[in-house]
């Protein structure tokens, strides 16, 4: 089972409960910045998992003098997206994600915990979510969503591959999707051109 666990999909939950791409997430995301994950097992005891990220090498001296200039630096984000995944480390990667890039960012882990949102007063710019959440799924709370905040824009975050033909008949104009485990460029990319629309 070791072997697969950084496999999609690949989950002793039940249906419902987390897709299994977190431990997939991670992974992805340690090999995009040149890092690594460990995984080691012992039945009866526990499992440790190591996250190992690449070190900058550069002596504080040298990152003032390499810093990147505030014309050359991609711009930041503007604006606040609302996120609803139920998978927690998932979660968290794409909140730390957004936020590097300069966005605002409400989190909720369920659809039932985004509506209070969505029917408040927060500024909301975008909707991040994932399809299959439990209960009231992505799909559905989207459609909520637009019901209670006209045009605002979705981003479905969806693990299942779905055709082409499922895919247009729920991503309409103002919407977008993103394949899980995604890349984290491609995340920030489709954010932003979602959010400057």
């Amino acid at each position: 089972m070791l072997e697969k666990a950084f496999d999609p999909f690949f989950t002793t939950k039940p249906i419902g409960h987390g897709t299994g791409l977190g431990l997939s997430m991670i992974y992805g995301f340690a090999h995009q910045v040149g890092g690594h994950v460990t995984l080691a097992s012992t039945p009866g005891e526990g499992t440790t998992i190591c996250l190992y990220m690449p070190r900058d090498q550069a002596a504080p001296a040298m990152v003032a003098e390499t810093e990147v200039s505030p014309a050359s630096a991609p711009p930041k984000g503007r604006g606040t997206v609302l996120v609803v995944e139920d998978e927690l480390v998932v979660r968290m990667v794409v909140i730390d994600i957004l936020e590097e890039h300069g966005y605002a960012v409400i989190e909720a882990e369920t659809a039932a915990q985004a509506l209070p949102h969505l029917s408040g007063q927060d500024s909301i710019d975008l909707l991040l979510t994932d399809v299959g959440l439990p209960g009231m799924n992505g799909r559905d709370l989207a459609a909520e969503a637009r019901r209670l905040r006209p045009g605002l824009k979705v981003l479905f975050a969806t693990g299942y591959a779905e055709g082409a033909s499922q895919r247009s008949a729920f991503v309409g104009e103002g919407m977008d999707y993103i394949a899980k485990p995604f890349d984290l460029d491609e995340l920030g990319q489709k954010v932003r051109a979602l959010t400057e629309a």
